[in-house]
C-alpha cells in the first residue's frame, strides 16, 4: 500500500537519499534543497510503503509574464521514486495526490519537463506547452491546465534553484 503525504521537516534526509538514489547524482536533491531553502517549494510530498519513504515529489513556484504581469504558476519536478520501487505506481500516486492538491488550492497551470508519454495520463500537453516560452523549450516541455482562468500563452521563469541545474 502506497501512502503519499506532505513531507514534514524529519523527512528531509530520507528525501535527499530518494532524488539521489533514483536519479544516481545530487543534483536533484541540491535542487530540491535549494527551492526549499528559497521559499519556492509550493508542494512537496512523500511517498511511503510501510514506514519507508521510496518516493518523492517536488512542485515549485514559477511565474507566467503576459505583458505586465506576472501570473502565479507550478513546476512539477523532480519526480523520484528508489530504483527498486520504480515502475509499481509510486510515481503515479504521488502526481495525481499532488495535482489534486493544487487544483483544490486554487492553482491553475502545471508545467512538467519530462516524457511525453508518461506525463500524458495525467493532462499534461506538449502541443498546449508551444503556446509559452520557456528555458527548456521542445517536445518535452509540457503543461496541465488546471482552470480556465489560466494564461493561454506568456514567458515561463522558473524559480532561481533551477539554474543550477
Amino acid at each position: 500500500m502506497i501512502a503519499v503525504r506532505a513531507e514534514i521537516p524529519a523527512d528531509r534526509d530520507a528525501i535527499r537519499s530518494v532524488n539521489s538514489g533514483a536519479f544516481g547524482r545530487t543534483a536533484e536533491a541540491d535542487l530540491v534543497d535549494r527551492l526549499r531553502a528559497d521559499g519556492d517549494l509550493l508542494l512537496s510530498l512523500v511517498a511511503g510503503i510501510g514506514r519507508a519513504i521510496v518516493g518523492h515529489c517536488a512542485f515549485s513556484r514559477l511565474t507566467v509574464h503576459n505583458h505586465a504581469d506576472a501570473i502565479p504558476a507550478v513546476a512539477l519536478g523532480p519526480v523520484a521514486v528508489l530504483p527498486e520501487r520504480q515502475r509499481r505506481g509510486v510515481g503515479q500516486s504521488m502526481i495525481r495526490d499532488g495535482i489534486d492538491r493544487l487544483r483544490q488550492g486554487g492553482e491553475t497551470l502545471v508545467f512538467v519537463l519530462g516524457d511525453p508519454g508518461y506525463y500524458q495520463r495525467f493532462g499534461f500537453d506538449a502541443g498546449v506547452a508551444a503556446a509559452y516560452r520557456t528555458p527548456y523549450d521542445g517536445p518535452h516541455m509540457q503543461v496541465l491546465r488546471l482552470s480556465d482562468d489560466a494564461p493561454h500563452r506568456g514567458e515561463v521563469r522558473y524559480a532561481p534553484a533551477f539554474a543550477g541545474l
